[in-house]
């Protein structure tokens, strides 16, 4: 697809090793930097952090 201005992720370090977590996240953030926005859904919490601009945390119903 030429030119996306959004790309939607779930997941994308699920049973990666370290190194290429830390490579798929810096993709991530060039692809951002190129102007795409990211839509990104990660349960690694710490490595989106660092490259997100905004962030929103949901929780199980039921938990406290």
């Amino acid at each position: 697809m030429g030119r996306p201005r959004v790309l939607l992720m779930d997941e994308p370090s699920m049973g990666l090793s370290p190194v290429l977590v830390e490579q798929v996240f810096e993709t991530i953030r060039k692809i951002n930097e190129q102007g795409v926005a990211v839509l990104l859904v990660e349960q690694n919490a710490l490595a989106a952090l660092d490259i997100a601009d905004y962030a929103y945390v949901m929780r199980t119903a039921g938990l406290s």
